[in-house]
């Protein structure tokens, strides 16, 4: 093999007459002649160089394509160039020469002339073949003893067009050229032609005496380079295979491939998938086929993104770099050229992409097993690697063949130089001796079988390649960590345990070697019996449970929750099927794996072992994702009730765990800090047996738990380790920042990279890497440092060993520093910043740091405003401008994000510097104009800004005017403008829910109202508030506002019209969803300034509020006068606003909060026409008016002031005989009232049920537009109302009224007491409800009663529908979506 501009050794005489001398042609202008002259030419170098070679008997080569000394200066002696070949046909004929040009002997000079060699010039540059052609001379004495060769040259003569031959002339090889023997020297060269006779025969008898080559100890030199120099191999370390076509023989010896972490897989055979190594690799492991151009990573995709669709990290990435026959798409095998035309850029990109961005230098190595005849494209790859990671120390080269290895050595000689290449190939070693060799050093027996228990109490194979299918699961076996190898288990068991005592999470080997004697029991704490205990309730068989049932454990961060909740899945494995949960992988995909894990191997879905899931520090919203997405599952597997199919077992941290025990004791367990007595004394025995073992610095976490993280111990511990350390170091620097991480941001690290970047480090040898590593860090970080391996990617990081540790680093490293300043450090760390490993990780712990607020139900302190940190140095270090300062350098660093823009906003306003927080809102609002949480923040500058202004005018203690008040009044304008824009945007996005524009845009219309209505000229005149009225709600403009309100009178006037509508509207919104499930609310990067926490008493109000300003209600009361007959219908309704009864949820609301409701209700309905079938009613008079006589009736059953059901009807007649002009209330308001009753003919009962029927329809329409794309279990639809036993409006039972059944119980209990059903067995509740009939039919209710057409009902709970076709009977409740079945019962 031979490379373009690599320099050779110079030309060379006669050494030991068999080592060749070597002679150097560039001809490279020769080449580019017509046959004949190149023929001539070409035979005239060969003769010349091969008599000269012949007569002084020495081995030779010419070399044709490499520079000679006298040619262009431009290169240098011995650089390879190569020649174009068009033929080599010319050169073999070329030699025919021989018979013309020597005139005795000729057969000798055939005989010792071999025929000519094409070697192929490597040219990363071009695409045009070269080669080096080569003729070796080899004078056996056997042939040329006692001769002397003359030969007579050929020339090409211009003059005569022909070829003619030079005076015959004999030649000899002197040092390293080629001349005639002169006549003076003739008879001296005969007489010696003896001598060198004599010596080449010595030198041949020499050659074949010599003794062969020391053998090398290739086992041991095998196990160093894929050992990196330890005992064994990393059992986290990624492997890259580059391989090209394998021997069907070698496809036997394979196992040692199979136990390694493959990365990916180069593959240069394009038959690997029908008969090569990926056949072979996929009766064992899963594997993802790729091309090169699979690795070409979209502009709008991240790295974790892409990674993520490629599925890297979860199986083997097998690449087909050159075509792949058994594939229809376009992978066709090229040649060699065309390779590099139209691949080379695919694989530079790849290679590139793998080792720059996927992999960090360290977790990775690169192995080319060579086991055929290696062509260029292979070549081209060693390259690629060489050049991106940046040297040889982690690429292997393993090559059965010496022949094969001959190509591979003279081009990686050329870049890494020979020493090297020797160190890191391993040559001449058999597959099957590769195999064997390397299966001793593996942590792991070679191919491991692998159990799952089965439901008739046996165990199933668990085929390693269907396991790495369910790639979303970590699935625990029966004999989980069984395949460990017995010299791994006692060179690395004390280090395992250390590693855990000292703070590192809990790892089934810990669990295996307990078991197993090896080390001491793994210490039970009492919440293990405490889940055990509720595992062993939720397995017992119960028809009204549910598929899917839930156990939590909530703990003290770093207090052992996560050590419980494995402890309880390793002591289960071999009766349920237990798996871990891996991050960041959707609902949906794990309830597919874990469905696939519960049915594997078993025969009947109805009889197979319960599911035992672990998933660790996840949202609460995921876990519900998630036990819905397994409720459908099991739905459409119409698995029998009653069954077990699946427990999650979710861990979260919480600062309060006992708080959550206490609200649900049925399903929740806490760990704490605080020991019991017996766990104390456990703790005290195992402290005392590891400490005979290890210092107490090297189970540090263990010795803090059983002091149970005593402030005063955690400090004196902190103080003694920084004794000594060099608060300027850059080691210093890294544990203050990783501290700083680790205190705000629960689960954050840094990546090893990073570190390493940071410290400067430059590692040269793979094998050092850790080490060097550790040193680097010192003897206190060594000690606080826990090291970390992702789990998916096997990335190493660090963090500190425990949460409370680092918050007191934290404290003691800063001294006389402040947070802020360090945090500003931190955060213009360009090293860190900068960094591409572990990037993406890195800067959402930063974005965390600085924008993540705290939140109770994420298991946080407290409810916070901004982030933890910003809280710190606005609070303890009391600089708001500190604080401003850090979010307006995080903005630049992170490219101006709109939301630390949005955060800066929020402070600015927090300290009333609102010129400022305007710029920032804008700021956001222009890069998000459609969020509308940015909108909102918005709009909240604004009203913080108008409330500000108000408080300012107040406090003059001046009258108000038009004058001194118009600048607020424009500013709250403006808050209601940006509300408005926040409620477009909030009702566009079908993928959130924000009605925060809506309540602020009221609370805003009210402030204003009452400064309006404070000023002098509506205030202190006695027709005030008419004047006031008069001037909102007609043309009216009094002289007093005239000119200083100008710009702003057409938009005061619609004031009442727009407040109205947004009352409309959230009162729309509460009745169609369930208001209590917004406990654990999503975090999203601009969730609302201000959660209303009860927006049903918000409602009533503000709506009370709406009605005093624009009716005369309040001038009433001051005066005490009764309420006068001759108001305007617009002063009654604001009148009936005031009261309560203004919107259908204000009405309801009044029969959950029942203080002094009947004499509301009644009041309100007095304000209506004493006969309201005559009145000229609007949609929304009509459905208040009858809301509240419902309500009076359930209240009040005995009253005389309702009115009957017949003329209600009647009234909802005059609704829109189009009815998708009906309000959403209307149509809830015609299912009700028109709901048949039992006295009713057949006739009455269809013309009914027609009505309910098509109100039905258009409802469905309604319901699906406000629920949006948002999952149906985080929008649960409302039950006004059942249908009772009674008759007329006596048959509508509220829901309130269940309130005593389920009395004294938590809402999360209560909740679930409803969802299993449990609550609808009360005797109570079946006194109450009337049961209706009807029957399932594929999955769908149907209520018997219509004749035309089938009413369809929509269940509560889809989990309570039979699989089959059955008749049944259920309960009624009546919702904004239509009616719906409740506690559906099969007839027996």
């Amino acid at each position: 093999m031979y490379v373009k501009h690599r320099v050779l050794q110079p030309e060379s005489g006669a050494f030991n007459l068999t080592s060749p001398c070597h002679e150097f042609k560039s001809f490279a202008i020769a080449a580019a002649l017509d046959r004949t002259r190149l023929q001539a030419k070409f035979a005239k170098e060969v003769l010349k160089f091969a008599t000269g070679c012949m007569n002084i008997r020495s081995n030779g080569t010419i070399h044709f394509g490499v520079m000679d000394s006298k040619e262009d200066a431009g290169y240098v002696h011995g650089e390879i160039i190569g020649i174009p070949v068009k033929e080599r046909d010319i050169f073999v004929d070329a030699l025919d020469y021989i018979e013309r040009s020597v005139c005795s002997d000729k057969e000798h000079v055939r005989q010792c002339v071999r025929p000519p060699r094409f070697i192929e010039v490597m040219d990363r540059e071009s695409t045009e073949k070269k080669y080096v052609v080569e003729v070796d001379i080899v004078p056996s004495i056997s042939i040329v003893k006692s001769k002397v060769y003359a030969v007579r040259l050929p020339n090409f003569k211009e003059t005569t067009n022909k070829v003619e031959f030079d005076k015959e002339a004999i030649l000899r090889r002197l040092g390293s050229k080629t001349e005639p023997v002169s006549d003076k020297d003739l008879s001296d060269f005969y007489q010696r032609v003896k001598d060198r006779d004599a010596q080449r025969e010595e030198a041949e008898k020499m050659k074949f005496l010599s003794a062969p080559e020391n053998c090398q100890d290739l086992g041991r030199k095998l196990t160093m380079l894929m050992t990196s120099g330890k005992k064994f191999m990393e059992k986290d370390k990624w492997f890259i295979l580059i391989t090209n076509r394998f021997p069907p023989d070698d496809l036997c010896n394979i196992d040692w491939l199979l136990n390694m972490n493959i990365f990916c897989v180069f593959d240069f055979d394009p038959d690997s998938k029908i008969s090569g190594l990926c056949s072979r690799y996929l009766q064992h492991h899963a594997a993802n086929m790729h091309s090169l151009q699979s690795y070409r990573i979209p502009g709008d995709m991240n790295i974790k993104e892409f990674a993520n669709q490629l599925h890297l990290f979860e199986q083997t990435s097998w690449i087909f770099c050159n075509g792949r026959t058994d594939y229809k798409g376009n992978e066709t095998l090229c040649d060699e050229m065309t390779w590099i035309k139209t691949k080379m850029t695919f694989l530079r990109e790849s290679v590139s992409l793998i080792c720059k961005q996927l992999l960090p230098k360290g977790t990775f190595q690169v192995i080319f097993l060579v086991t055929s005849p290696i062509e260029k494209p292979l070549l081209h790859t060693f390259n690629e690697f060489f050049t991106d990671m940046e040297g040889h120390e982690d690429i292997i080269c393993i090559c059965p063949s010496q022949d094969n290895f001959q190509k591979w050595q003279n081009f990686a000689e050329g870049s890494c130089g020979k020493e090297t290449v020797n160190n890191s190939c391993v040559v001449g070693m058999k597959m099957s001796h590769i195999n064997a060799t390397l299966q001793q050093v593996q942590p792991f027996n070679s191919c491991a079988r692998k159990h799952l228990p089965v439901f008739v109490k046996g165990t199933c194979l668990l085929e390693t390649h269907e396991e790495e299918q369910m790639y979303s699961l970590e699935i625990l076996t029966v004999d989980h960590c069984d395949e460990t190898s017995k010299d791994f288990i006692s060179e690395e068991k004390a280090n395992i345990e250390h590693q855990f005592y000292r703070g590192g999470r809990v790892n089934w080997l810990n669990f295996w070697l307990a078991e197993h004697k090896y080390v001491g029991e793994v210490i039970e704490r009492d919440a293990y019996q405490e889940v055990s205990k509720l595992l062993h309730e939720a397995l017992k068989w119960n028809t009204d449970e549910t598929p899917v049932k839930s156990i939590n454990i909530y703990h003290h961060p770093g207090s052992g929750g996560s050590t419980v909740a494995r402890q309880v899945l390793w002591n289960n494995r071999k009766d349920l099927r237990c798996a871990v949960v891996k991050p960041s992988y959707s609902a949906s995909l794990v309830a597919q794996h874990a469905v696939e894990l519960r049915e594997y191997e078993e025969k009947d879905p109805q009889k197979c072992l319960t599911v035992l899931l672990l998933i660790e520090d996840s949202e609460r919203e995921y876990l519900d994702d998630l036990r819905n997405e397994l409720e459908v599952a099991v739905d459409t597997k119409r698995i029998q009730y009653g069954t077990s199919c699946f427990i999650l077992l979710s861990c979260r941290r919480s600062y309060n765990p006992e708080r959550k025990c206490k609200e649900s004791p049925l399903q929740n367990v806490s760990v704490t800090h605080k020991l019991s007595n017996q766990e104390r004394r456990k703790f005290s025995g195992k402290r005392e047996a590891l400490e005979e073992r290890y210092e107490p610095e090297f189970i540090l976490t263990f010795v803090l738990m059983s002091e149970e993280f005593n402030v005063d111990y955690v400090q004196h511990f902190v103080e003694h380790l920084l004794q000594g350390i060099d608060r300027q170091s850059v080691v210093a620097r890294l544990i203050l920042y990783v501290a700083l991480l680790n205190t705000y941001v629960q689960n954050s690290f840094i990546s090893q990279s990073h570190c390493e970047a940071l410290l400067a480090l430059t590692i040269h040898m793979e094998r050092f890497h850790q080490h060097e590593f550790e040193i680097s860090l010192g003897p206190q970080a060594q000690l606080v440092f826990l090291h970390l391996r992702d789990e998916k990617t096997h990335i190493e990081s660090i963090r500190i060993i425990h949460p409370l540790v680092a918050k007191e680093i934290l404290q003691q490293l800063l001294g006389e520093q402040t947070q802020s300043s360090s945090a500003m450090n931190l955060l213009c760390e360009s090293v860190l910043f900068e960094h591409r490993f572990g990037r993406d990780e890195y800067l959402s712990f930063l974005r965390a740091l600085f924008i993540r607020r705290s939140r109770i139900s994420k298991g946080d302190k407290y409810d916070s405003l901004f982030s933890p940190l910003i809280d710190h140095v606005r609070d303890k270090e009391k600089s708001p401008a500190k604080a401003i300062e850090l979010l307006t350098e995080a903005f630049e660093r992170f490219h101006k994000d709109p939301f630390f823009a949005q955060q800066l906003a929020r402070l600015h306003y927090t300290y009333e510097k609102f010129e400022e927080a305007k710029h920032w809102a804008e700021t956001a609002a222009k890069q998000q104009p459609n969020n509308s949480y940015i909108l909102d923040t918005k709009g909240q500058v604004y009203r913080k800004w108008f409330q500000a202004k108000c408080k300012v005018i107040d406090n003059d203690n001046v009258p108000k005017t038009a004058h001194n008040t118009a600048d607020a009044v424009e500013t709250a304008l403006k808050a209601l403008e940006c509300f408005q824009e926040c409620e477009k945007a909030a009702n566009a996005d079908m993928e959130n829910v924000n009605n925060s524009g809506f309540f602020a845009e009221v609370e805003v219309g009210c402030s204003l109202l009452k400064l309006i209505s404070s000023l002098d000229v509506f205030a202190y005149r006695t027709n005030g508030h008419s004047e006031c009225m008069k001037y909102l709600l007609t043309d009216y403009i009094p002289e007093e506002v005239k000119d200083a309100w100008e710009p702003f009178h057409g938009r005061l006037k619609r004031l009442q019209k727009t407040m109205q509508d947004a009352l409309e509207w959230i009162s729309e919104d509460l009745s169609y969803f369930q208001t209590d499930i917004d406990g654990d609310e999503e975090e999203i990067p601009g969730s609302p300034e201000e959660k209303i926490s009860q927006p049903l008493t918000w409602l009533t109000k503000k709506s009370f509020e709406y009605g005093k300003y624009f009716s005369e209600a309040h001038s009433y009361a001051l005066q005490g006068q009764s309420i006068p007959a001759n108001l305007t219908p617009f002063q009654k309704r604001m009148m009936i606003y005031h009261l309560g009864g203004g919107n259908i949820t204000s009405i309801l609301s009044k029969l959950t909060d029942q203080r002094d409701a009947v004499r509301l209700l009644e009041s309100i309905l007095s304000l209506y026409p004493s006969n309201p079938l005559k009145a000229n009613f609007g949609q929304r008079d009509i459905v208040n008016y009858i809301t509240a006589h419902i309500s009076l009736n359930c209240l009040s059953p005995d009253t005389q002031k309702v009115t009957p059901l017949k003329n209600l009807q009647a009234l909802c007649r005059q609704f829109p005989s189009d009815k998708r002009k009906c309000l959403p209330s209307a149509l809830f308001l015609l299912t009700l009232l028109f709901w048949p009753e039992d006295n009713d003919t057949n006739h009455e009962k269809e013309a009914k049920y027609e009505i309910v029927q098509t109100a039905v329809e258009h409802m469905e329409k309604g319901y699906s537009a406000k629920k949006k794309d948002i999952p149906q279990r985080k929008r649960r639809i409302y039950t006004h109302f059942f249908l009772g036993n009674g008759n007329g409006l006596d048959k509508f039972v509220h829901k309130r009224k269940f309130e005593r059944v389920t009395k004294g119980i938590s809402v999360s209990e209560k909740r679930m007491k409803w969802f299993r059903g449990e609550a609808w067995k009360k005797p109570e509740i079946g006194k109450m409800l009337k049961c209706v009939s009807g029957w399932t039919e594929d999955g769908v209710v149907y209520l018997e009663g219509p004749q035309k057409k089938k009413f369809s009902v929509v269940p509560l709970h889809v989990r309570s529908v039979p699989h089959s076709n059955e008749n049944i009977t259920f309960y009624l409740g009546f919702t904004f979506r239509g009616p719906v079945a409740c506690n559906i019962v099969v007839n027996k």
